[in-house]
């Protein structure tokens, strides 16, 4: 039988720092959080690096690292350890030429329960991600794991109620979200408030039309590495929302920390019972979504 209940924790860390460094980093706080029950466990997107899509710089292609390689080996042997399931987000090198934003998925024995390759590349001032993504093209999954069945989809993906939606339909009972996202400091005063408003409001919309856990977890800290420029000031404030878009845990803006909350699938349940969101969608009259505009 599935287990009816689970603990799930996101990590919220600064990750400025040299690619050792940040996997030690977080071997330790994957540690704290097990040590505290979690068992599915999310870190923030491009764990290993600051986050160089600030500029298009091909010296930037060396921080990625191939399928099954540094960052697998650290944490499948992490997640056998603590017994423990790992989603790992990484920048992966396919071959020369093909890179991609990606995140295993590892499950208690170590093994690879999936691999997800982000769908939605922004291109956006400091964040062009075009230059180094190819866009994903494994689709959007509901990876069965010992702990459970869950989805993970990358920051920009969050945008996107489709990404939510079919993956919540193939049975996700979380939809993680691995981010980095932040505000550029200049426009932190006159845009930050609804910005950062948006981006917890679109989450929890996901949440609340597709009746499943949400899980976000960004990074934190001032990125400034090009001269000449602001960088990116990440704002935290990761989370976990419950079906009904209620927030269960919630981070501070500037603070390093581990959030954990309970997954309940009876609650669940319940909800699209009394929501039943799924039952009432008009997919005789959905054809005109797969456009790209009605014209």
């Amino acid at each position: 039988m599935p287990n009816r209940k689970y603990k799930i924790a996101v990590i919220q860390l600064n990750l400025n720092d040299v690619a050792e460094n940040n996997l030690k980093k977080c071997i330790s706080w994957v540690k704290d959080a097990a040590a505290k029950g979690a068992e599915v466990i999310l870190l923030p997107e491009l764990y290993s690096s600051h986050y160089f899509c600030q500029s298009e710089d091909v010296d930037n292609f060396a921080l990625a690292e191939p399928l099954y390689s540094t960052s697998f080996i650290a944490f499948s042997a992490l997640a056998k350890e603590l017994g423990v399931v790992i989603i790992v987000p990484f920048f992966e090198k396919r071959m020369a030429g093909i890179y991609h934003n990606s995140a295993y998925i590892i499950d208690t024995d170590g093994t690879e329960a999936g691999l997800y390759r982000k769908m939605h590349i922004p291109d956006d001032p400091h964040f062009y991600e075009k230059f180094y993504f190819t866009p994903g093209d494994l689709g959007f999954k509901a990876i069965e794991t010992k702990k459970g069945k869950v989805g993970t989809l990358i920051c920009w993906d969050q945008w996107y109620p489709e990404a939510a939606r079919i993956t919540a339909l193939k049975g996700a009972e979380v939809l993680f979200y691995p981010t980095a996202i932040g505000w550029h400091p200049k426009e932190k005063e006159q845009y930050g408030e609804n910005q950062y408003g948006a981006w917890m409001n679109v989450m929890k919309g996901h949440a609340v039309a597709n009746g499943v856990f949400v899980a976000a977890a960004n990074r934190i800290g001032l990125e400034k590495y090009i001269e000449g420029t602001e960088g990116i000031q990440f704002w935290g404030a990761s989370f976990i929302a419950g079906p009904q878009g209620e927030i269960l845990a919630q981070a501070s803006h500037d603070q390093e920390e581990i959030l954990i909350a309970e997954v309940d699938l009876d609650l669940q349940e319940n909800v699209r019972q009394n929501w039943p969101f799924f039952r009432d969608r008009r997919i005789d009259f959905f054809g005109d979504i797969t456009k790209r505009a009605i014209d």
